[in-house]
């Protein structure tokens, strides 16, 4: 039996939320999305994630099982004028939902155009997007939009989907497969289902044994990649890693892996607000403290390259680039946060210290609310040795400065004022 001409991905796009792997927070049973869904009655929306996550598939689910006229259009390809002929048809319908892909892509006239019919009712919107929707899609669009964040699929996901589409694929029936290890399937597609999918498959056509058992192990998987990798590399995803590649470098201070991973980018024509964004963030993830410049000449990079744009944003990013790679590096800020935020999931709502409560009424302040705050400005140093965290983890350390001149200061004068308390 020959490989069918429809891609793998495309043969095994779930139509049910029972056959969608992963995503189980937003269509779980009980899940906000699921019950809308049940009930007939979902908002506009955005879906925010990485690629080959689910969120066209979501769209897709949505449309058939409501059983509702179903519009799709790419931000790549389509303008104002295509918004609007799916807007005119749908006022000639009684409901619809209007699909777009890479909706960070639309500019504002084109979001513009979508705003009355969404507020009216007359389509239902739901945009996919890979890029933090606060920064891309403009307010006015966004009020009217209910956000659902997506989440990266586990390794275990991933299993999960292979094995599954062994089971309900017909071409995939007819071979004997073996699924001796999956290490090297998972990593190359770095989270993404769709790419996953076309891999396996691509692996499956390059098998030399089409009536016998066919082993899939890392080796094999990797040979095929290594030979192949443009032919599943083919929906525009290249840029993913060519980012990684970027961020990898300035991490690792080179600047001369960063400024060559840039100029494939630049080439490219990536958008240069993808890119400044990744620094502003780099900025603050990768030096922090150890740095603090870093973050203030990332977001001024930004703002400037929204300013002027191709050609000549290419000398700001460079710019930018090369000091960031060429910085002393910490992340002690990113770790603080992850520890902090661990700290609430594993403790749950841990009650404010009265003293550090606010008591704007009279009941708060005769329930001692504020009681024994000390305003440390009217200490000495401006410093007052007291509680900040709740009883439960009174003591935890989450900002750890790391071994770098500007935080070994930090270090010290945190450790004068605070003596043996957080272990400075």
């Amino acid at each position: 039996m020959n490989s069918p001409a429809v891609p793998l991905a495309e043969r095994m796009r779930p139509s049910t939320l029972q056959d969608l792997v992963g995503q189980e927070h937003l269509t779980g049973n009980g899940s906000i999305l699921r019950t809308s869904i049940n009930n007939g009655v979902i908002p506009s929306m955005i879906l925010w994630g990485p690629p080959g996550v689910g969120k066209t598939t979501i769209a897709n689910i949505i449309a058939h099982t409501l059983n509702v006229p179903f519009y799709q259009l790419s931000a790549i390809s389509s303008g104002v004028k295509d918004v609007r002929e799916v807007i005119e048809s749908a006022k000639q319908q009684e409901r619809v939902i209007l699909f777009i892909d890479e909706i960070h892509r639309f500019n504002k006239g084109q979001q513009d155009a979508l705003l009355g019919a969404v507020e009216k009712g007359i389509i239902t919107l739901i945009g996919a997007t890979t890029e933090n929707p606060s920064f891309e899609v403009n307010s006015a669009l966004l009020s009217r939009c209910q956000v659902y964040v997506l989440k990266a699929l586990t390794s275990d996901d991933l299993v999960a989907l292979l094995k599954q589409v062994m089971v309900k694929d017909e071409w995939l029936r007819s071979k004997q497969i073996e699924l001796l290890e999956t290490e090297a399937l998972i990593n190359i597609s770095g989270g993404d289902a769709r790419k996953l999918l076309n891999l396996f498959e691509l692996v499956m056509q390059s098998a030399n044994n089409p009536t016998g058992p066919i082993e899939i192990n890392d080796r094999f998987v990797m040979s095929v990649a290594q030979k192949k990798i443009a032919l599943y590399d083919k929906t525009g995803e290249q840029h993913y890693d060519i980012i990684s590649a970027f961020i990898k470098s300035m991490r690792g201070s080179d600047p001369n892996g960063a400024v060559y991973w840039l100029a494939r980018m630049i080439e490219a024509g990536e958008d240069v607000k993808f890119i400044a964004r990744r620094m502003v963030i780099f900025a603050s993830e990768d030096v922090g403290n150890a740095n603090a410049n870093a973050l203030l000449l990332a977001n001024a990079t930004f703002e400037a390259v929204n300013k002027i744009g191709y050609p000549e944003s290419r000398i700001i990013l460079s710019q930018c680039a090369t000091y960031l790679a060429s910085s002393v590096k910490s992340n002690a800020s990113y770790e603080a946060i992850n520890k902090a935020l661990a700290a609430v999931s594993q403790h749950g709502d841990l009650p404010v210290p009265l003293h550090l409560r606010n008591a704007p009424t009279k009941l708060m302040k005769n329930l001692d609310y504020g009681k024994d705050y000390k305003y440390a400005h009217a200490y000495e140093g401006n410093f007052a040795d007291q509680e900040y965290l709740p009883e439960k983890i009174s003591g935890t350390r989450f900002y750890d400065p790391q071994q770098n001149a500007r935080e070994l200061e930090l270090r010290k004068y945190l450790k004068e004022k605070w003596g043996e308390k957080y272990g400075y």
